[in-house]
């Protein structure tokens, strides 16, 4: 398989990286956490102007008809410089589990309507999985996309119940959300309730491990200039080969992570719904990477690493955070545990390097 993005996908990842690099600062971020609702609205308006809002909703529905593979790099890039804002939440999660009900024919009146509002920026949806016991920025949501059992509703968010719950990222505005079912509400039960809360699932957790690659990106990145800046005896401390093998570790880790994030895209993008496999390992791989780079981010800058003062807690929390984001590490292992048991699991190197396809299987 070829796994090399086209102009196309790197320009579009390059202007995106470029907006968010000048717009998002850690003085920025900082200044988010005495507003009174955590969101950079000017922001929120610039990435809409790029069209990440409606890029996974197809031409049909008036978006740009996009998939995962596109949107991977942009969801790093968010990582990169930790945004705050929900916005991968919104284009891999939310937008993809209402196209999905239309297009089994489900859902209600309202649902074509959110997907307008969403590509035209006008709206915001929250996704309320089962795994995630808190939605982050549930008061600033329009909607809520709420589970009950197997069943999926779409629910006003001033009709559900908000309590507030701190995190240890002040960057993340958590939610516990109660509400009561109400058949109107309901746009997808049974199976394909299931089936829809599966593929959220692996599309979250996907977006989760780009964003965690990220974050590790952004970590080297800052330990990188500190450790040429600071001086120690007379020289840069990123001479001592103490730290470069500190971020060298750290480096070998993304890179590890960084092609199983890509086929995992790949596969939720064919097949989200038996993506169980490839996802849970780039999950579990961007988070070693993640929480190694914190580490030995920490390490690298001393004792003031740990102040509130160094920037660097800023990442080092949100990978945190992140980690439990749509399953842990024990969730994803036994996902790929239970993968490895079935007798048609696409192992071997016929599906490795050879012309094998996920779609030639009908494993769960």
């Amino acid at each position: 398989m070829n796994f090399t993005f086209d102009d196309d996908q790197l320009a579009y990842r390059d202007a995106v990286d470029s907006m968010l690099q000048a717009e998002v600062t850690a003085d920025r971020i900082r200044a988010r956490w005495e507003s009174a609702t955590g969101i950079d609205d000017a922001l929120v308006e610039q990435v809409q102007a790029l069209g990440l809002g409606s890029m996974l909703v197809p031409e049909s529905l008036g978006g740009l008809g996009l998939g995962p593979v596109d949107f991977i790099l942009l969801a790093e890039a968010c990582g990169r410089v930790a945004l705050p804002e929900s916005v991968v939440d919104s284009v891999m999660v939310a937008t993809p589990l209402l196209v999905d009900v239309l297009d089994r024919g489900l859902g209600n009146g309202s649902v074509q309507r959110v997907i307008e509002g969403l590509c035209a920026g006008e709206l915001s949806v929250g996704v309320g999985h089962p795994i995630n016991p808190c939605i982050n920025f549930a008061d600033s949501t329009d909607w809520l996309l709420l589970a009950r059992g197997e069943a999926l509703y779409l629910v006003p968010t001033d009709q559900a119940e908000l309590r507030a719950v701190k995190s240890v990222d002040p960057s993340r505005r958590l939610f516990e959300v109660n509400f009561e079912p109400n058949p109107e509400q309901r746009i997808a039960e049974g199976d394909a309730g299931a089936a829809l809360w599966r593929s959220t699932l692996n599309r979250g957790a996907l977006a989760t491990a780009a964003v965690l690659l990220g974050l590790s990106d952004g970590i080297v990145r800052q330990c990188v200039q500190y450790s040429s800046d600071r001086q120690q005896f007379g020289r840069p401390i990123g001479a001592n080969q103490a730290v470069k093998h500190l971020m060298a570790d750290v480096a070998v880790q993304m890179e590890y992570a960084r092609p199983v994030i890509h086929r995992a895209a790949y596969t939720v993008a064919v097949a989200p719904t038996r993506a169980d496999f490839a996802v849970s390992h780039a999950k579990v791989a961007a988070a070693r990477a993640a929480l190694l780079a914190g580490r030995n981010g920490i390490q690298v800058h001393g004792a003031m690493g740990y102040t509130w003062e160094c920037d660097l807690h800023i990442w080092v929390k949100r990978a945190w955070a992140l980690t439990r984001e749509y399953g842990g590490e024990g969730f994803h292992k036994n996902r790929i545990h239970q993968w490895l048991q079935q007798p048609n699991a696409l192992l071997g190197p016929e599906f490795t390097f050879g012309r094998g396809s996920l779609l030639d299987s009908t494993a769960a």
